[in-house]
Protein backbone atom coordinates (compact mmCIF):
# COMPACT_ATOMS: atom_id res chain seq x y z
CA UNK A 1 0.00 0.00 0.00
CA UNK A 2 2.99 2.29 0.46
CA UNK A 3 3.91 1.97 -2.58
CA UNK A 4 1.06 3.08 -4.03
CA UNK A 5 0.80 6.19 -1.94
CA UNK A 6 4.28 7.17 -2.86
CA UNK A 7 3.26 6.90 -6.83
CA UNK A 8 -0.16 8.83 -6.71
CA UNK A 9 1.76 11.40 -4.89
CA UNK A 10 4.75 11.56 -6.52
CA UNK A 11 2.67 11.47 -9.49
CA UNK A 12 0.40 13.96 -8.61
CA UNK A 13 3.12 16.39 -8.20
CA UNK A 14 4.96 15.56 -11.52
CA UNK A 15 1.16 15.93 -13.10
CA UNK A 16 0.70 19.19 -11.81
CA UNK A 17 4.34 20.79 -13.15
CA UNK A 18 3.36 18.99 -16.91
CA UNK A 19 0.25 20.35 -16.98
CA UNK A 20 1.89 23.68 -16.07
CA UNK A 21 3.89 22.88 -18.92
CA UNK A 22 1.67 22.14 -21.31
CA UNK A 23 -1.84 24.27 -21.26
CA UNK A 24 0.11 27.03 -19.63
CA UNK A 25 2.60 27.55 -21.56
CA UNK A 26 4.99 27.75 -18.18
CA UNK A 27 8.67 27.10 -19.00
CA UNK A 28 10.51 24.28 -16.62
CA UNK A 29 13.19 27.36 -15.04
CA UNK A 30 9.98 28.98 -13.63
CA UNK A 31 8.33 25.36 -12.46
CA UNK A 32 11.80 24.48 -10.83
CA UNK A 33 11.70 27.79 -8.93
CA UNK A 34 8.19 27.55 -8.06
CA UNK A 35 8.40 23.95 -6.61
CA UNK A 36 11.45 25.05 -4.67
CA UNK A 37 9.87 27.78 -3.32
CA UNK A 38 6.20 26.37 -2.71
CA UNK A 39 8.06 23.84 -0.36
CA UNK A 40 9.72 25.88 1.87
CA UNK A 41 6.61 27.95 2.40
CA UNK A 42 4.12 24.97 2.80
CA UNK A 43 6.57 23.25 4.80
CA UNK A 44 6.88 26.21 7.10
CA UNK A 45 2.99 26.49 7.33
CA UNK A 46 3.35 23.16 8.10
CA UNK A 47 1.04 21.89 4.94
CA UNK A 48 3.64 19.78 3.76
CA UNK A 49 4.07 17.78 6.92
CA UNK A 50 1.00 15.33 6.50
CA UNK A 51 1.74 14.71 2.72
CA UNK A 52 5.46 13.50 3.76
CA UNK A 53 3.89 11.34 6.13
CA UNK A 54 1.39 10.38 3.65
CA UNK A 55 3.43 10.26 0.51
CA UNK A 56 6.75 9.23 1.94
CA UNK A 57 9.21 9.28 -0.75
CA UNK A 58 6.32 10.78 -3.61
CA UNK A 59 6.83 13.78 -1.27
CA UNK A 60 10.60 14.46 -0.41
CA UNK A 61 12.27 13.21 -4.28
CA UNK A 62 10.70 15.12 -6.76
CA UNK A 63 11.78 18.86 -6.58
CA UNK A 64 9.61 20.48 -3.70
CA UNK A 65 10.64 17.71 -0.99
CA UNK A 66 14.53 19.90 -2.11
CA UNK A 67 12.42 22.84 -0.59
CA UNK A 68 11.08 20.97 1.99
CA UNK A 69 14.18 19.68 3.34
CA UNK A 70 15.93 22.94 3.12
CA UNK A 71 12.76 24.39 5.57
CA UNK A 72 13.43 21.67 8.02
CA UNK A 73 17.10 22.14 7.89
CA UNK A 74 16.69 25.81 8.43
CA UNK A 75 14.86 25.23 11.54
CA UNK A 76 16.78 23.13 13.20
CA UNK A 77 19.80 25.24 12.27
CA UNK A 78 17.90 27.65 14.38
CA UNK A 79 16.99 25.95 17.17
CA UNK A 80 20.65 25.06 17.21
CA UNK A 81 22.28 27.59 16.18
CA UNK A 82 20.21 30.89 16.94
CA UNK A 83 20.43 33.70 13.90
CA UNK A 84 23.13 31.60 11.89
CA UNK A 85 21.19 28.41 11.37
CA UNK A 86 18.91 30.84 9.13
CA UNK A 87 22.01 30.83 6.78
CA UNK A 88 23.40 27.21 7.75
CA UNK A 89 20.57 24.96 8.01
CA UNK A 90 19.62 24.54 4.30
CA UNK A 91 22.80 24.01 3.38
CA UNK A 92 23.52 21.81 6.16
CA UNK A 93 20.75 19.57 5.35
CA UNK A 94 20.63 19.35 1.54
CA UNK A 95 25.24 19.21 1.56
CA UNK A 96 24.57 15.32 0.74
CA UNK A 97 22.06 15.41 -2.04
CA UNK A 98 24.09 18.61 -3.71
CA UNK A 99 27.56 16.92 -3.58
CA UNK A 100 25.75 13.48 -4.87
CA UNK A 101 24.43 15.56 -8.11
CA UNK A 102 28.29 17.80 -8.73
CA UNK A 103 29.86 14.24 -8.14
CA UNK A 104 27.60 12.38 -10.30
CA UNK A 105 27.30 15.22 -13.09
CA UNK A 106 30.94 15.08 -13.24
CA UNK A 107 31.40 11.60 -13.64
CA UNK A 108 28.68 11.53 -16.41
CA UNK A 109 30.53 14.20 -18.43
CA UNK A 110 33.50 12.76 -18.30
CA UNK A 111 32.16 9.06 -19.48
CA UNK A 112 29.99 10.90 -22.47
CA UNK A 113 31.60 14.20 -23.16
CA UNK A 114 28.72 16.02 -23.67
CA UNK A 115 28.66 19.12 -26.62
CA UNK A 116 27.14 21.85 -26.45
CA UNK A 117 23.62 22.40 -28.78
CA UNK A 118 23.94 24.10 -31.87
Amino acid sequence: MLYLRVFIVGGLICLLAQILMDRFKIQSPYILVSYVTSGVVLSFLGIYDPLVEFGAAGATVPIVGFGYTLAQGVKKGIEENGLMGVFTGGITATAGGIAVAIIFGYIMAVIFNPKPKP
